[in-house]
């Protein structure tokens, strides 16, 4: 890891991500309200796929469930992508977990062994939120038109740079590692895993990154609460299908799958 330079900018991202197969055009901003708001708009306009909106902070972070995400200047990724894959709407939400899985290898690279997925969308670091992502799609007449692929870093974030009711839940890099990591490296090594586990979901689907999804994944034979909406459902995953869905038995022994949701794991 090397020190951060401390500044993003136009010029430096096109350049250290020139290489990048999937990244066709890139837009910075010092801050927007949203990375994904700024997409989403981008591409009702026509943008292609691989149009990347980076900002070095954003008003109004967005995560799931309408959640906000903490986005201060000058230590963290925010980025989003539009993508158009020929794929079926209904796959949309497997493009969470191709993300995920890419964020965990990039993670990896930093904390080997301290790295988990948390189904859907976030990534830890030694069992700690460190990656949220939001994706959102488009789609008429059952055909999808195109995803913003939302992801939030947290980079070089101190404890004290949190919110005082996430610093027990939240960390970076850097409180993990000991070390200010550059962020221009880090954004090039995210787009290199993105651009590889993208293509083999094109191809395969989640079937194709299933096995290596699994290596970051601590929820097998585990009992979990889900919370849906006003809904909850307790039980014991027995399995992550093929579409990646959860399959979980219930404390009745009926089976389940689980589609959407907040996950948490209970005590034995």
């Amino acid at each position: 890891m090397m020190k951060d330079t401390g500044e993003l900018n136009q010029e430096a991202l096109v350049e250290c991500l020139k290489e990048n197969p999937i990244v066709t055009d890139i837009h910075y901003y010092q801050e927007v309200d949203s990375t994904n708001t700024l997409a989403c708009r981008l591409a009702l306009g026509g943008a292609r796929e691989g149009v990347v909106v980076v900002a070095d902070a954003q008003i109004k972070g967005r995560g799931r469930l309408n959640r906000a995400w903490q986005s201060p200047q000058g230590m963290n990724l925010y980025t989003s992508t539009i993508l158009r894959p020929k794929i079926e709407p209904a796959m949309a939400p497997q493009m969470t977990l191709m993300a995920g899985l890419a964020v965990a290898d990039l993670f990896s690279l930093f904390c080997p062994g301290g790295v988990s997925i948390k189904w859907p969308n976030d990534v830890l670091l030694k069992g700690k939120k460190a990656c949220g992502i939001l994706t959102e799609m488009k789609a008429a007449a059952g055909s999808l038109d195109f995803i913003i692929l939302g992801i939030g870093l947290n980079i070089n974030m101190n404890r004290e740079d949190f919110d005082p009711s996430l610093r027990e839940t939240a960390t970076s890099l850097k409180m993990e590692t000991g070390k200010t990591c550059d962020r221009l490296d880090v954004i090039s090594k995210q787009f290199d895993f993105m651009e590889k586990w993208y293509k083999v979901f094109l191809k395969e689907g989640f079937s194709g990154l299933r096995g290596d999804w699994m290596r970051y994944a601590d929820i097998l034979g585990k009992r979990i609460r889900v919370a849906y909406k006003d809904e909850f459902q307790t039980g014991t995953v027995t399995g992550i299908e093929e579409d990646g869905t959860i399959r979980m038995r219930d404390e009745q022994g009926a089976s389940h799958r689980v589609i959407a949701g907040d996950v948490h794991l209970l005590g034995r």
